[in-house]
């Protein structure tokens, strides 16, 4: 019975490390390979640091530039995060408004989509003009990148409550605010976090465009700086600074998703299972 249990336990040792490479996220995979042919490539071309580094050299760069990479992306994390946070307080509440009013409905949706034509980078120099060089601009950029998604969804998700179900609640006694509240927003969660996950994303990269019209601080303000003088490594290190940056803030929008709207997770298991 001994040497049973010891041969199960030897071959249960032999499968550990497949089992933890199968553990591995493909799509890690995917970017250990891509780093390699690009480390191997680079290498084999003999390809000049200011144009292309190889991955081993901007890691270096990473290494040896990190406290000041730390800094700038504390400066363009607040900008990042005092910029989403006034779009989900501005676009939630004119969504609601949208909602439930036809004349706000054409009057302001409209004027809503029209400002999604306009480029960012534009009137950039124009907000750089108005409220100066300071975080303002920056934040102001954030607000309108993010803005749309999160107003967009919002109302797609507000108005996609069934009105017999909403009559039914009224017709139990429930108040206006008590249908809404009860019904109405339960069901619109999932959209409304579908918005704020595309303007989380978009929010990062409003960031970046106003650090590049106007900045002496910030990622975007590195990144400017290292290509003046041809630092390819340093613009590169940046770059990763500022993608992780922006997975992190979509990685904790979904864990407040799923903590908010515990019954999505539920009924896509039963889904699974069915």
């Amino acid at each position: 019975m001994a040497i049973i249990i010891s041969e199960e336990a030897s071959v249960a040792r032999s499968r550990s490390p497949l089992r933890l490479l199968a553990s591995i996220s493909p799509a890690l995979w995917t970017l250990i390979i891509l780093l390699a042919i690009w480390e191997i490539a680079v290498r084999v071309m003999d390809t000049p640091v200011y144009i292309l580094p190889a991955p081993s050299r901007i890691a270096e760069e990473f290494v040896e530039y990190w406290p000041r990479l730390l800094v700038n992306a504390g400066i363009t994390l607040s900008e990042v995060l005092i910029g989403f946070v006034c779009a989900v307080g501005v676009g939630v509440p004119l969504a609601v408004l949208v909602t439930y009013s036809r004349m706000a409905e054409r009057a302001i949706y409209p004027l809503i989509v029209a400002t999604q034509s306009i480029p960012k980078v534009a009137i950039a120099p124009l907000l750089l003009a108005w409220v100066g060089y300071g975080m303002a601009p920056k934040i102001v950029i954030v607000v309108l990148l993010s803005f749309f998604p999160i107003v967009i969804n919002s109302v797609v998700g507000l108005k996609a409550a069934s009105s017999e179900m909403i009559y039914l609640a009224q017709s139990m006694g429930a108040s206006p605010w008590q249908a809404f509240w009860k019904f109405r927003m339960p069901q619109a969660l999932p959209n409304i976090f579908a918005g704020l996950k595309l303007g989380a994303v978009l929010s990062v990269i409003g960031a970046i465009v106003g650090e590049f019209i106007g900045a002496d601080k910030g990622l975007g303000y590195v990144i400017l700086v290292a290509g003046s003088s041809f630092d390819i490594a340093r613009q590169f290190a940046a770059i990763i600074v500022i993608s992780a940056i922006g997975m992190l803030f979509f990685a904790v929008i979904g864990w407040i998703e799923r903590v908010a709207v515990p019954w999505r997770d539920t009924s896509a298991l039963t889904a699974g299972d069915a």
